[in-house]
């Protein structure tokens, strides 16, 4: 399978952004990716008030967008992530949806995992404009190839990435929007991390350094393969799309070799009572 991850540069402009993803997108697929995984922020990347104010449904301009660019180009496409409107909520949901060659919506994933973090002397407060979910997602591809989704600051928790691999994901997906700090500091580290303890192909696009509200981004899309290796990457500022194939035999011969998901233990792993941070 050829997959792209697709690196944009949004702003809080969404007219502006979904002609940007659709250029990069029909340019992952003249490139011959089957599937395409967009990043955090697809339609919008601004401010809490932009999020909350400007957030669509699931049956809006960015779903819409997807669904028919997808089944006109025949592609899996992942759309990344954006703020979606819920009747009767308050806060939007950081929501990726799969769409298959066909146009359908395969799957939806809602961020379980909200950055509320102060990095480099800044606070991000993602649970102020958008509501956590509790469900963990897995799709599969055209062909059947089982698809894990998940979104940016969901990536320093490991327990989601096993439970999806101990589910069957071959793939798993991290559309980011990752800071320039943690970047530098763990993006590469936890995505061949997550790809290496899960013998899984790691597809994780980003946001590209930029100026204005959440435009100290740190790019460097990466696919990882299941031994750790970064398959192709794109640098931090900018707009890019990388490829990558995704060697699903290889994959099968690293899990017979090297069975540690075979050889788990679990009756021994059991949470130590009372234990809370």
């Amino acid at each position: 399978m050829r997959a792209a991850a697709v690196q944009l540069q949004q702003t809080n402009d969404m007219d502006r952004n979904l002609e940007a993803a659709d250029r990069l997108t029909r340019a992952a697929a003249a490139d011959g990716a089957e599937l395409v995984v967009l990043p955090e922020r697809l339609d919008l990347r601004g401010s809490a008030r932009d999020y909350g104010e400007r957030a669509e449904p699931l049956d809006g301009r960015p779903v819409d967008w997807a669904q028919r660019t997808a089944g006109e180009l025949g592609i899996d496409l992942v759309a990344g992530s954006i703020a979606e409107r819920r009747e009767g909520r308050d806060r939007v949901a950081n929501t990726s949806v799969h769409v298959g060659p066909d146009g359908e919506v395969k799957a939806v994933y809602r961020k379980i995992h909200m950055f509320d973090v102060e990095v480099g002397g800044v606070e991000y407060r993602e649970s102020e404009h958008s509501e956590p979910a509790d469900e963990i997602v897995l799709s599969e591809t055209a062909d059947g190839t089982e698809l894990g989704l998940t979104i940016c600051y969901d990536l320093r928790f490991p327990e989601l990435y096993r439970i999806l691999a101990l589910r069957g994901a071959r793939i798993v997906t991290v559309p980011a929007n990752f800071t320039r700090v943690t970047g530098e500091a763990h993006w590469e580290v936890l995505l061949r991390a997550r790809a290496i303890e899960n013998q899984v192909f790691v597809i994780a696009p980003g946001q590209g350094r930029g100026d204005g509200p959440e435009g100290d981004s740190y790019g460097n899309s990466m696919i990882v393969d299941p031994w750790g290796e970064v398959l192709a990457r794109a640098g931090g500022e900018g707009e890019a799309v990388v490829t990558a194939e995704l060697d699903l035999a290889r994959q099968d011969q690293i899990r017979e070799k090297l069975p540690s998901l075979a050889n788990r233990v679990e009756a021994a792993y059991r949470w130590p009572e009372g234990a809370r941070l």
